[in-house]
């Protein structure tokens, strides 16, 4: 199959990349700069040139393509309309994306996070939150989706809070970059919260899966472990970089303050019983003993 990727050079897509060039697929991935074409190119993919904000572009992609994974977003937390707007422009690529897919029956694979659900593990079949700091990205993957009724193979891969690969990465890849501006491995409340985890190197393995088998409109959790106390990943964080662990205020967090708070375990019996999906790789814990001090 010829999958054009977006998103493809990250800590998630590269690993995606690679899965899918190691399973016999060709690979067009969207490259904004040089440094990315060059990482895009030396994993064995072609290269086109552009951004998110580039329509044509991406239209040229999916169009030449058998197959469309969306993985790209800008992740500026810095500030609330910083935030807005890259969940705009997620949602209008997104779009135009669905749009060139219409009635070919191909797929078309995108992301959003794994939802909360207040009091136990949530699953597959719980629908995603469409309000807080991020609800808008939960909107178009929501309207990607309905593109099921259209003639589009179109599924979500909801991920947890981190995605982890050599120690970095995710929500927990945030903590680990707070703690060393800091000096405190610090952690939310009195850090009994839990977060869900996978490795990107498992993580991209159901991508391939959902492209190539995933039904029209089916939703699927890459969750490896289903809850991980925040205070157990700050404990290693510090113990890593030889600093203190305490608990800090959300507004240390900034923008994702509320939700580095809440306790939101995932669980993904389904996707394994059904896409025969089996994580492999090192769990959360172990992986951030590989932080560099």
């Amino acid at each position: 199959m010829r999958v054009f990727i977006t998103g493809g050079t990250g800590l998630i897509g590269s690993a995606v990349v690679s899965e899918l060039i190691s399973s016999g697929h060709s690979v067009t991935a969207l490259a904004r700069s040089d440094a990315s074409a060059a990482r895009a190119e030396a994993a064995g993919a072609d290269v086109l040139r552009g951004g998110l904000s580039d329509l044509d572009v991406l239209r040229t992609g999916a169009q030449e393509a058998d197959g469309v994974i969306h993985l790209a977003f800008a992740n500026d937390f810095s500030s609330p309309e910083a935030l807005a707007h890259a969940i705009d422009e997620e949602g209008t690529a997104l779009a135009t994306l669905g749009e060139v897919l219409i009635g070919s029956d191909h797929p078309l694979v995108t992301v959003s996070g794994t939802p909360y659900v207040p009091g136990r593990p949530s699953t597959e079949q719980d629908p995603l939150p469409t309000d807080g700091p991020v609800g808008g990205r939960s909107v178009s993957v929501g309207r990607a989706l309905e593109l099921a009724d259209r003639g589009v193979r179109s599924s979500a891969i909801r991920l947890p809070r981190t995605v982890h690969n050599n120690g970095t990465g995710g929500f927990t890849g945030l903590l680990t970059q707070i703690a060393r501006g800091t000096g405190v491995a610090g952690y939310p409340g009195d850090g009994t919260q839990r977060w869900p985890a996978v490795h990107a190197l498992d993580a991209a393995v159901l991508f391939r899966l959902a492209l190539e088998n995933a039904p029209a409109g089916s939703a699927w959790h890459a969750v490896d472990d289903e809850g991980v106390a925040v205070r157990d990943m700050a404990d290693v964080i510090g113990r890593r970089l030889g600093i203190p662990v305490e608990s800090v205020p959300e507004e240390t967090f900034g923008t994702l303050g509320p939700i580095f708070a809440t306790d939101q375990p995932a669980s993904s019996a389904h996707t394994r019983a059904v896409l025969g999906w089996e994580p492999t790789h090192p769990n959360l814990l172990d992986d951030l003993e590989n932080i560099e001090a």
